[in-house]
């Protein structure tokens, strides 16, 4: 991995932080992308004092915000010509249903529309390199609930555990079309894992029940280590190379739900993302 260029979104806590710093480690130019500045700077000291190589650079972005993801890849792309990994692992789990500054509900534009935003504004930038990947960290979580494609923005009926399902199921449909895609023209792979359930803050401040579970029942859960294994395997081992499409967990390709795996629901899903976004070709960029 020396010298390769991965960018992690989220990478300031949790998996995202591990999987950042064993991702150092080897060697890569580690690029975190954060909404928390003051929480991801100190992780980018931590991770260059470890190192000691100065091979962590951080941008700040707001996942849920089309146009702070716009602006992020204007500003990456003015000091780097290529990615070699992109791990797309910001989420969102909320109590209450909120709408971001374009009207949509908070978990659906961060965890499924910042995916997609994300992959589209620095798609070019993963062509440049050879053999890039794509990881997109999903969750068991999709099969706990159904595409309610009348009510994705959850106007009709929230609940926060649903509607975090509904995003991770959006997040393997996502996955699945975009290796479709991309096996067209190019030599770019798509993955996607559950990641274990994580003993983590993550939920923490989201569902009341999900937080009981985690506060009381801690010492069941994966630890973020465990947990950040999956997504260091799919970015560095050289066993995933060409591997695309795939719903991984524990370094293992598993079956994820039957909606997950139906090309009908990709497409469609695909189809209603480019609508939401206002972008008329996946992948083709124009900067004011």
């Amino acid at each position: 991995m020396k010298n390769k260029i991965v960018v992690i979104t989220g990478g300031n806590s949790g998996i995202g932080r591990i999987t950042a710093t064993e991702i150092a480690k080897l060697g890569a130019q580690v690029v975190l992308v954060c909404r928390n500045e003051q929480k991801a700077k100190a992780v980018q000291e931590d991770i260059n004092a470890l190192t000691g190589l100065n091979n962590c650079d951080l941008f700040v972005c707001d996942f849920s915000s089309h146009a702070s993801i716009k602006k992020f890849a204007k500003a990456f792309r003015m000091k780097y010509n290529h990615i070699d990994v992109l791990i797309n692992n910001a989420g969102a789990i909320l109590g209450e249903r909120e709408v971001n500054e374009d009207g949509y509900e908070m978990m659906f534009a961060t965890n499924h529309l910042g995916y997609f935003l994300i992959t589209h504004y620095l798609l070019d930038l993963l062509k440049a390199a050879e053999n890039a990947r794509v990881v997109n960290v999903a969750s068991l979580a999709h099969r706990f609930t159904t595409m309610r494609w009348d009510d994705l923005q959850a106007e009709k009926f929230f609940n926060s555990w649903i509607q975090y399902g509904l995003t991770k199921l959006c997040n393997i449909l996502f996955n699945k079309e975009l290796a479709y895609q991309l096996k067209k023209n190019t030599n770019i792979t798509a993955n996607c894992l559950h990641p274990g359930n994580i003993n983590s803050n993550f939920g923490r401040t989201g569902n009341p029940l999900l937080k009981f579970l985690m506060n009381n029942f801690g010492f069941v859960l994966t630890t973020p280590e465990k947990g950040a294994e999956t997504s260091i395997y799919l970015a560095t081992s050289p066993v995933g190379q060409g591997k695309t499409g795939l719903y991984w967990y524990k370094k293992n390709p598993t079956i994820p739900s039957m909606e997950a795996i139906n090309s009908e629901n990709s497409r469609r899903l695909w189809e209603i993302t480019l609508k939401l976004t206002g972008i008329k070709e996946f992948g083709v960029v124009e900067f004011d």
